[in-house]
């Protein structure tokens, strides 16, 4: 299959667009009840499959999206992370946002804060982004551990996010290419 889009490798992973073989690891993460707890929520398969159009379909019309997280070395789908900002810049989404979520068996090993620098960088390089933001449920303490990880600041609270999901309430964690840049050199 032809990938639309990059793909980005760290020292335990494999970054690329969503593919077709991805779907069986999507659907499962879409039925996992904690991990889906903040991100959507609990999704039948043909539900699953759609978000997951979803996303593929974002690279093709805005040219990226968020990234299927693959181990090296196991070549397992183990999550999802990347750039995402629904309706691109013409949408009502907070901000140019690096989210991410990795299934049950994958979180607390440090792949999501892996995927995440390797995603961060290269919106930052490659999209000319100048800003990046997390959209955190305040409940969502792992999330937010890791966006402060990566260097995130709380920037804003009690945020309303757009349709389909104006029912979450979310805090925004951020910050800029500037001081992104300057932690990595650091």
């Amino acid at each position: 299959m032809t990938t639309i889009g990059p793909t980005l490798t760290t020292a335990r992973l494999i970054l690329r667009p969503p593919q077709h073989e991805d779907f069986d690891g999507f659907a499962a993460m879409a039925q996992e009840e904690e991990t889906m707890r903040f991100i959507g929520g609990l999704a039948p398969r043909d539900a699953a499959w759609r978000s997951m159009a979803s996303l593929a379909g974002s690279w093709a019309i805005l040219g990226y999206g968020m990234f299927s997280v693959i181990r090296r070395d196991t070549n397992e789908w183990i999550g999802r992370l990347g750039p995402w900002r629904p309706g691109g810049k013409e949408g009502n989404w907070p901000g140019d946002e690096v989210g991410w979520g990795v299934k049950a068996s994958a979180a607390g090993q440090g792949f999501a804060h892996e995927g995440a620098i390797a995603a961060i960088d290269w919106a930052f390089d490659n999209l000319g982004w100048d800003h990046v933001i997390h959209c955190i449920d305040k409940r969502n303490i792992p999330s937010i551990k890791l966006a402060e990880r990566l260097g995130s600041q709380l920037e804003k609270e009690d945020v309303r996010l757009s349709p389909p999901f104006e029912n979450s309430i979310v805090d925004l964690y951020g910050q800029s290419k500037a001081a992104w840049k300057a932690r990595q050199r650091g």
